[in-house]
């Protein structure tokens, strides 16, 4: 029952938002009393910590699986980023502004790990691009990695980027565009071209 309580908690959480769905909802949805929910989650805050730490390692485990694909690093980003839209159901609730307004801990807490884990991969991801001539020989990996990882998390601030103007995917879509042709070689750049010309179609 745990494990279903948190599956249907995970894909409500994500299509409504964490402050919009209840306890009430989950237990309506699954078809049990609230108390069956608090004999496994003491409370709501401890609901969403445990489903927002269940989609950190599924997209964990998933962007580990897609590194090991050995795909060009810019081709690896563009599937990367695929991948994570899929399982956060495109980001239509604004799961982490959600987050981060309503419960800023767990916020911080997710914040943390999410860098701890994208700082090594982004800095692979850079690694491998200077190595085939994709990339500028010359950046400082350190640095590029923070600032993608700033880049990719700022952009989910529904203030600044309201989805009025932007939908997520847009944004993840330019953002990685701007990213790549800031860094990026001729060979690079066509590389880029190629690859946005094949999406397009």
């Amino acid at each position: 029952m745990k494990t279903k309580i948190l599956e249907k908690s995970i894909e409500m959480f994500l299509n409504y938002g964490f402050k919009s769905v209840t306890m009430d909802d989950i237990s309506e949805q699954l078809a049990i009393s609230k108390k069956t929910i608090y004999t496994h989650y003491q409370n709501k805050t401890k609901l969403i910590e445990a489903t927002t730490m269940a989609i950190f390692e599924v997209i964990s485990t998933g962007i580990d699986a897609i590194c090991e694909l050995n795909k060009n690093p810019i081709e690896e980003l563009y599937i990367i980023k695929a991948f994570v839209m899929k399982h956060l159901k495109d980001e239509k609730s604004s799961p982490q502004y959600q987050l981060q307004k309503y419960y800023p801990q767990l916020f911080q807490t997710l914040k943390m790990k999410q860098f701890e884990v994208m700082k090594d991969c982004v800095v692979e991801n850079l690694r491998k691009g200077v190595e085939q001539g994709l990339f500028r020989k010359e950046i400082n990996l350190s640095f590029i990695s923070r600032i993608y990882f700033v880049g990719i998390t700022e952009i989910k601030d529904e203030e600044t980027f309201p989805h009025s103007e932007f939908s997520p995917n847009s944004l993840l879509e330019s953002f990685l565009e701007y990213h790549i042709r800031a860094i990026a070689t001729e060979k690079g750049l066509k590389t880029l071209q190629n690859l946005l010309s094949k999406n397009e179609n």
